[in-house]
């Protein structure tokens, strides 16, 4: 089996072509069109584990290499407040850099959220990464 009709069997299986799954069943035919593109490029199995892991890191807007903390990297979005451009969760206030993101809280039930606990302080070079905390309630 290719990989064209092997995804698409699977999207059909989880329903998502269906008008009544997530944003009318377009999610079925846009992963679709991303896998014959990919499909076109004819990676062999090590190849394509790279341009998977590289793709999905850009698509998400992660970036490839560590974070500076450079001034060419942040941008103002308050009084003295600044947002990373390269990963929007990196934020720099005081001249104190931290993550947002640092920490992401599970609840029992599997919910995530983070809150003012989830930033963790930031040291350059700095690659972003999330540490997930389980909460009991």
């Amino acid at each position: 089996m290719n990989l064209e009709t092997f995804a698409r069997q699977e999207l059909e299986l989880a329903g998502l072509f269906n008008k009544d799954s997530d944003y009318g069943g377009m999610l079925g035919g846009a992963t679709m069109s991303l896998i014959k593109v990919f499909a076109e490029e004819g990676h062999s199995g090590f190849s394509a584990n790279m341009a998977i892991s590289i793709f999905s890191k850009v698509a998400a807007f992660e970036p490839l290499t560590p974070l500076t903390g450079e001034d060419s990297e942040w941008n103002e979005v308050g009084t003295n407040v600044y947002q990373n451009k390269r990963c929007s969760h990196v934020f720099k206030e005081k001249g104190q850099a931290y993550d947002s993101q640092g920490r992401v809280f599970v609840e029992p039930s599997g919910a995530t959220y983070t809150s003012f606990k989830s930033r963790v302080l930031v040291t350059f070079p700095y690659i972003p990464k999330t540490e997930y905390v389980n909460v009991d309630f």
